[in-house]
């Protein structure tokens, strides 16, 4: 047995891990102990690697569908020839806008499967390259280009005094917004936050894990947080607990503001989302008291009505509140991964964001690089010039991912070519002409290239391959870089465009993906598992006339908040839903990373099915038991669910984790498979009208006892 060192990619907290191997088998992992960020955390996915390696229903080679619908085997150097082929034609008869790519979460936890998709399209002139982002937090990168930034940023979670957590639990899902609590150990780190005296307001339906710290829990009512936080702001405003020279120096529109959230009452706000208003007042008063923290939201507003809004107000919470980095202030990262930029401690402007390509659908546009997911099922189904023909998809499930579940499928049908990168059979996999085999986490070379954003400290990590490939497989670059050599096209990462004749090794495209990172490459492989104090970023002063300041208050975003206030409770993207009474909101569970885990059967003895959580109260009054089967109807579709009491859970919710399910709209294996939640919501209701995302949670619901075992 050897042990090698190397880090979980089973999510994107990228913990540390050794490993031990017997003749290239992957027999344990665990925890590295004295790794000064993790500490030896790891969670209950990263711990089921050797049985993912093991799988023997991992798909190991290259699968082609049969004129019959069935799969036959197939190396994957003839797969590549026969689809570039195919993209040929498609280009050749369609332009280069028909040949599509989408990269899911899966894709994400490899550094270099978004530089290089990103980097096919370039070369092929094609714009439609779409990934994840756009599913359920498009909105996190826009707030601040639309109202305005701060080059130093805001403050961290490691110095806060107070922090505001809004429908986010990185407890289970190892995920936070800047300045929030992140994956790296985060049990310990918040116990020691805690004992520092650090305060911790969640807002969450849910008393989640993270809310069982809350000095206030707010349960507020499902897709109320745009409610609550224009009525937090008017508190704000109407005692003066802003910071005065900042705004003062930095913040344009703050009477608009103040007009803006006027009719956010304390007794409306507190009606409206089901909360003590009491509570509401100490909330406020507790974060502005600060002096240090902010406010940050995760994928339960970012999925809800009104997203963008949300995110909006969010981030004019914390600013007119001044909490950003001041001028000799040491930032928390590194940003080590990624090129020198200035950080200085001024505001930048104001800019519109949606300035990508047209999209056909909606009037909506491209941003920040890529094309809204939201849209892409139409992209395919609507005729015309630009009409999608060929998708990739790697590393994704949009299946059951992607809102409205039978638009998306029948779009998936519609396509000429499909071509899938994973290592087992999803839904999405069963309408596919090929279904590419990739390596494995453990079987390819490695950077933490999304948590090297977040870590609360500058560190560094890099692995190498730690096993050689079982099978076939392909990593998802060289999939970009076949099919780019075969179609005579390049691969222009930042670093410039490998040599397309001879394939390069991985390596040589994480150098070239990370091009002008701020730590040489070299350097970061030398320095495995260490933290960097002496690249903590100092906040330098403001230019000499520095004259940009946030716009708080823009004219659409008034627009929408006058829509909010008018809306009341039971209104939907306009329209009465009294008929459901319930709300549907999006949950992670510990044991899987959406769609993905159940195949392994450690994990699957935690559950196989996205249970139906609900409030005991609710289940009594339905006249339900823990196991029962119930139909879950939108004013959209319906879809089963298996009951499961929940005293966390706040009475008149339904909470349900996301991308579950398969191809049936019956649900007939809901208690195997569970059903896909994407099925209750449209693309043509609910959309956000900056970034097009769907509503994907609170989702107005009725339930009703399902007469089937």
């Amino acid at each position: 047995m050897e042990t090698k060192h190397t880090f979980c990619r089973v999510c994107h907290a990228s913990c540390p891990m050794e490993v031990d191997i017997v003749d290239n088998k992957v027999i344990a992992v665990r925890g590295v102990m004295d790794d000064p960020l993790f500490e030896g955390y790891t969670c209950i996915k990263g711990r089921q690697i050797p049985d993912q390696m093991a799988d023997p229903g991992r798909i190991r080679q290259t699968l082609r569908r049969r004129p019959d619908g069935t799969f036959e085997a197939a190396s994957s150097s003839d797969a590549m020839d026969e689809i570039a082929e195919q993209l040929r034609r498609i280009i050749d008869e369609h332009g280069p806008r028909a040949v599509a790519s989408y990269t899911g979460t899966g894709g994400y936890q490899n550094s270099v499967a978004v530089p290089a998709a990103r980097a096919f399209h370039q070369g092929l002139d094609s714009v439609s390259f779409y990934t994840s982002v756009t599913i359920d937090q498009p909105a996190k990168g826009l707030a601040m280009l639309r109202m305005g930034g701060w080059e130093a940023g805001y403050h961290s979670f490691t110095s806060a005094d107070v922090h505001m957590a809004i429908g986010y639990n990185s407890m289970v899902s190892s995920y936070a917004p800047l300045g929030g609590l992140q994956g790296t150990n985060p049990f310990v780190v918040m116990r020691r936050r805690k004992a520092e005296g650090m305060k911790l307001i969640v807002v969450d339906p849910r008393r989640t894990e993270l809310a069982s710290f809350a000095d206030i829990h707010l349960q507020i009512r499902p897709g109320q947080d745009t409610t609550l936080l224009a009525g937090m702001i008017r508190i704000v405003l109407d005692e003066g607990l802003q910071d005065h020279e900042f705004c003062e120096r930095w913040v344009d529109q703050v009477a608009e503001l103040e007009a803006a959230v006027d009719g956010f009452t304390l007794d409306m706000v507190a009606e409206r989302c089901q909360l003590d208003p009491d509570d509401i007042v100490a909330a406020t008063r507790m974060f502005a008291d600060g002096p240090r923290g902010t406010a940050g939201t995760g994928t339960g507003p970012n999925m809800a009505a009104h997203s963008s809004l949300t995110e909006h107000m969010t981030t004019v919470l914390n600013t007119i509140l001044g909490r950003v980095n001041r001028e000799g202030d040491l930032m928390e990262n590194g940003l080590l991964l990624y090129p020198e930029a200035p950080h200085r401690a001024q505001a930048t402007a104001p800019r519109n964001p949606n300035n990508g390509p047209p999209a056909r659908i909606r009037d909506l546009r491209g941003y920040r690089g890529e094309m809204p997911a939201a849209t892409l099922a139409e992209e395919i189904l609507t005729p015309g010039d630009g009409r999608i023909r060929a998708l990739i998809v790697s590393g994704g499930n949009p299946v059951v991912a992607f809102p409205d579940h039978e638009l998306t499928m029948e779009a998936m049908e519609d396509l000429e070519l499909l071509v899938v990168v994973d290592y087992r059979m999803t839904a999405t996999a069963e309408f596919a002409d090929y279904v590419i085999a990739p390596t494995l986490p453990l079987e390819r070379a490695d950077v933490p290239h999304l948590m090297d954003r977040w870590f609360r400290e500058p560190y560094t990590n890099y692995t190498e391959a730690v096993v050689e490939r079982d099978g076939d497989v392909l990593n998802e670059w060289e999939v970009f870089w076949e099919l780019a050599s075969r179609l005579g096209s390049e691969l222009p990462l930042p670093g410039g465009s490998p040599d397309m004749t001879v394939r390069p090794d991985t390596d040589e495209i994480i150098d070239r993906s990370y091009h002008g990172s701020r730590m040489p490459l070299d350097e970061v492989r030398a320095h495995l598992r260490q933290t960097h104090p002496d690249q903590r970023l100092e906040v330098q002063p403001a230019e000499d006339g520095a004259s940009a300041k946030f716009t708080v208050a823009p004219d659409d975003f008034v627009a929408e908040l006058a829509v909010v206030l008018a809306e009341g409770s039971d209104s939907f993207a306009g329209t009465d839903v009294s008929a459901y009474p319930f709300r549907l909101v999006s949950r992670r569970l510990k044991h899987v990373l959406n769609s993905t885990g159940t195949e392994l059967p450690k994990l699957a003895r935690k559950g196989t099915t996205n249970p139906a959580y609900m409030h005991p109260d609710d289940v009594a009054a339905y006249d339900l038991v823990a196991g029962d089967i119930i139909q879950i109807s939108s004013p959209k579709a319906k879809l089963l669910g298996v009951v499961e009491p929940a005293d966390d859970v706040k009475p008149g919710v339904i909470s349900m984790a996301h991308s579950w399910g398969g191809t049936s709209l019956t649900d007939e294996k809901v208690r195997e498979i569970g059903s896909p939640t994407s099925r209750l919501v449209s693309t043509d209701v609910g959309s956000d009208p900056i970034t097009g995302m769907v509503v994907s949670s609170a989702i107005p619901v009725a339930v009703t006892k399902a007469n089937i075992d």
